[in-house]
């Protein structure tokens, strides 16, 4: 078996293994299942109190930061995802912020590639 944290240990596969003879193969992956899902709870819950630790510490620290209000307390705990049009005007800056620094002007490098590509076409049709 793989080391993994939930793997079982050998008696306990042989134990099943043996079931099998005088049990229905659904009966004792049941059995398999279960213990599986009881072994990940335990194993998580150590984790998960790790994380509502962290962000009980979080929160605590953002209150002693000075004024607050629900409001912001929930923007700072759970910000919205950047939506798409936010990406894209992100990604365009650092393009140009890339292109300006290798000394490259973004409009003629925009320029260069659509000519590049009308030549391309016009030398498909």
């Amino acid at each position: 078996m793989t080391d993994h944290p939930i793997t079982p240990p050998p008696e306990l596969v042989q134990q099943w293994a043996d079931m099998l003879a005088s049990r229905s193969d659904e009966a004792v992956f049941s059995l398999a299942a279960q213990w599986g899902y009881e072994q990940r709870g335990e194993i998580n819950e150590a984790k998960l109190q790790q994380a509502r630790d962290q962000e009980l510490e979080a929160c605590i620290d953002f209150v002693r930061r000075g004024p607050w209000c629900s409001e912001k307390l929930r923007a700072a705990r759970r910000p919205k995802p950047p939506t798409l049009a936010e990406k894209a005007l992100e990604q365009y800056d650092r393009c140009v912020s890339i292109l300006e620094e290798k000394g490259y002007s973004p409009a003629g490098c925009i320029r260069a590639a659509l000519e590049r590509l009308k030549q391309l076409e016009d030398s498909n049709e």
